[in-house]
């Protein structure tokens, strides 16, 4: 697609914008900025007129974001955002003969695969590893990715997914918890305090129904948007929680958590390498990609 000149702004024109309005004060910006005043000034009149909107108003000594001005902060500050990104990975690759940037689940990421990329290393040397978080699929045309770890199906647009492992969870807690409740049979944690993930809402209600419980009371509880909040709160006795093993490898190894019952429950989705079309043939992805195979069950 071809970008039009004149719809791209200057970043530092974006920079004098988020500054002032920051500030509150175009003076203040061209301070923090090492800029003249009316640099700053001109600087807004340009874009505002590049925009066709007013995004300051002048209110006596000081200038405040008109409607439209808080409606374009947040994109700016994104954009500079991505930009800054942008060198630093570039900056970090330039230091190395070769980089891979890794998109990944937050939890998966923290606590699987991050203490085994020195693994990787040993066997690659030299290589720079950027490892970014991302929750669900994303345009790898517009987010420069070599490759991403996905949950789910394997279904990404413009991108070959191949399979890496599926998922087993089972049913986890504080061992102080766990004496407190003294649980014999899975229906008794029909009543027990519960933790779920809140994008899997049915996971409680699926494994009561593998092992004889009562679904309609497997909603209750705390709920909390990631893995790694749901372990967090498993581990300071909150409840019982579903978690996949491999997530709690360190928690059951020292003792701050144990299962319950050892009925264990595959879930619907999986975990998926996801490589964008035109990067399949990357030698280093390949690398990783093949290693990486060797380090699930």
């Amino acid at each position: 697609m071809k970008l039009s000149r004149r719809l791209i702004p200057d970043v530092t024109t974006l920079q004098a914008f988020e500054c002032a309005a920051r500030h509150g004060s175009f003076t203040q910006a061209a301070n923090e900025l090492n800029l003249t005043q009316s640099a700053v000034s001109r600087q807004i009149k340009d874009l505002e007129e590049q925009l066709g909107v007013l995004l300051f108003e002048r209110v006596r000594q000081r200038v405040v974001l008109s409607e439209d001005g808080r409606r374009f902060l947040p994109e700016v500050r994104k954009l500079l955002h991505q930009t800054e990104e942008t060198m630093l990975r570039a900056m970090s690759a330039a230091r190395s003969d070769h980089s891979l940037t890794i998109a990944t689940l937050p939890t998966f990421g923290s606590r699987w695969l991050t203490p085994r990329i020195a693994a990787f290393l040993e066997q690659y040397p030299g290589t720079i590893i950027n490892v970014a978080s991302r929750s669900a699929p994303f345009d790898f045309d517009e987010e420069s990715f070599d490759l991403a770890i996905h949950y789910g199906q394997p279904v990404w647009a413009r991108a070959n997914c191949s399979y890496l492992c599926s998922e087993v969870i089972l049913p986890a807690a504080n061992p102080e918890l766990m004496r407190k409740w003294q649980l014999e049979d899975p229906k008794d944690l029909e009543t027990a305090p519960l933790l779920h993930l809140a994008t899997r809402p049915k996971l409680w209600a699926q494994w009561f129904e593998l092992n004889g419980g009562a679904t309609e009371t497997a909603y209750r509880g705390h709920r909390f948007d990631q893995f790694s909040m749901v372990i967090e709160a498993a581990v300071a006795g909150l409840g019982f929680a579903l978690l996949p093993r491999y997530l709690i490898e360190q928690e059951l190894a020292s003792g701050r958590l144990s299962v319950v019952f050892d009925r264990p429950m595959q879930t619907d989705n999986s975990y998926y390498l996801v490589v964008p079309e035109g990067k399949l043939e990357n030698s280093l992805s390949q690398a990783f990609r093949s290693w990486i195979a060797t380090q699930v069950p």
